[in-house]
């Protein structure tokens, strides 16, 4: 049974920092792509970063460009999103997702990842 547990969030001020985990069981970690989406209310779910197996970044959102770090660590079996300089919009809840099709370079859609974590609130107050 695959599971992913998304971990971190929490009620922040303006300006600062925040470190959302994901741990994966039940697929082979290493081989999956992974990606960070958030879903504000009233709008679609969004795609704000992807890390193949290998660590390599493939994808940023440009609202989040050089502020949202993603990064993974495969001995663990975890993703991490590193969140800097947070404002009010980003305010959502954030969700870790694999993608089995590990070599593409860019997958924004939700329809491209088969496995979702059960997402982590993130509050941020101005």
């Amino acid at each position: 049974q695959v599971q992913l547990v998304d971990s971190g969030g929490g009620l922040v001020q303006t300006g600062g920092s925040l470190t959302l985990s994901c741990t994966v069981s039940g697929l082979t970690f290493s081989l999956y792509a992974m990606a960070w989406f958030r879903k504000a209310p009233g709008m679609k779910r969004e795609c704000v970063a992807r890390i193949v197996g290998a660590g390599r970044t493939t994808y940023n959102a440009d609202s989040v460009m050089c502020r949202f770090t993603i990064s993974r660590d495969n001995a663990k079996n975890t993703v991490y999103l590193q969140i800097n300089s947070l404002k009010p919009e980003d305010t959502a809840v954030y969700y870790c997702a694999a993608d089995r099709a590990n070599w593409r370079a860019s997958a924004t859609a939700v329809d491209e990842y088969e496995y979702w974590g059960q997402g982590t609130q993130v509050t941020v107050s101005s």
